[in-house]
């Protein structure tokens, strides 16, 4: 476990104890791993950074509404297919030479499927590349809670086999078994199976010591001083009954814009001349502006 928060630190993830913990034992079982929590707290950039702690190829999947097998998966090159017959058009007409009825043409031409189903019309899609990666590979299911439940069974029975199957060419499976990390925003309830499948780990927002540990290594050549009242800052907006807090990334975009600034050092006027970097609704805003002397005191 400490040589994972180690090894996370070395390619810039600063890590929590529940972090490394989970990391190493997904790791380690060869299981997937669930992260859950707010937007911006640093799921995705957990997954990336454990591709690299790991020596891993990094494959992406960005889930959304309608998300089907075809676009995870795998699909066809139709064009491809489409120039290929054009060229053999000549080779073609030799096959169907002499046919006396069209079911005996197509016939004929059935013979040759495998010549226009074959793996050098395979565009392979996230999923099915991190099984066939010549180097081990993590995937990572971003949002998987922005897919519809079809999907989510779907991803269920490749992460149980590590396999897929393609009517025209087989089964294939994983030449090294991926890392999968998804993460989800709670938009809407995942299955229990799914759970049931994954090591589950929550992100939530980090407290002072370690958000100050990340703008630190973030922004190293912004005083440590101004780093501190942002840090205590941003604590204060997030007690406040908003609709979205800010996050770790708003933190750091807020801590760098001060810096542009020439700020030394937090006042009411400041905060309030910046809140619309940290707070992305207006009511947040003026909720915050209310509380302006609390915020810029820490």
């Amino acid at each position: 476990m400490e040589d994972a928060a180690t090894r996370l630190e070395q390619v810039g993830y600063l890590a929590s104890p529940e972090i490394s913990t989970a990391s190493f034992l997904a790791d380690r079982l060869q299981k997937p791993i669930l992260v859950e929590g707010p937007a911006g707290v640093g799921k995705t950039e957990l997954a990336k950074a454990l591709a690299q702690a790991l020596g891993r190829r990094f494959i992406r999947l960005q889930c959304y509404e309608g998300l089907d097998e075809a676009k995870a998966l795998y699909e066809w090159e139709y064009a491809k297919q489409l120039l290929y017959t054009q060229l053999l058009k000549d080779k073609i007409g030799e096959m169907v030479h002499g046919a006396s009825t069209l079911g005996e043409a197509a016939d004929r031409l059935a013979t040759s499927d495998a010549v226009f189903f074959s793996e050098r019309f395979l565009l392979p899609r996230p999923i099915l590349q991190s099984l066939l990666s010549d180097m081990p590979a993590l995937l990572l299911v971003d949002e998987i809670d922005k897919a519809d439940p079809e999907f989510e069974a779907f991803l269920l029975e490749v992460l149980s086999d590590n396999a897929v199957t393609i009517p025209e060419l087989g089964t294939f499976s994983a030449r090294h078994v991926p890392r999968v990390v998804l993460t989800s925003n709670n938009a809407r309830e995942l299955s229990d199976a799914l759970k049931r499948r994954c090591l589950h780990l929550h992100i939530d927002f980090p407290d002072r010591e370690r958000e100050l540990r990340i703008l630190r290594r973030r922004l190293p050549d912004v005083s440590r001083t101004l780093l501190e009242q942002v840090v205590e800052a941003v604590a204060a907006i997030r007690e406040l009954d908003l609709k979205k807090s800010p996050s770790i990334s708003e933190t750091i975009d807020w801590a760098q814009s001060l810096a542009l600034l020439n700020a030394e050092t937090l006042s009411a006027d400041l905060v309030a001349a910046t809140l619309n970097l940290v707070l992305k609704h207006e009511g947040d805003i003026e909720k915050a502006k209310g509380q302006l002397a609390r915020i810029a005191q820490g």
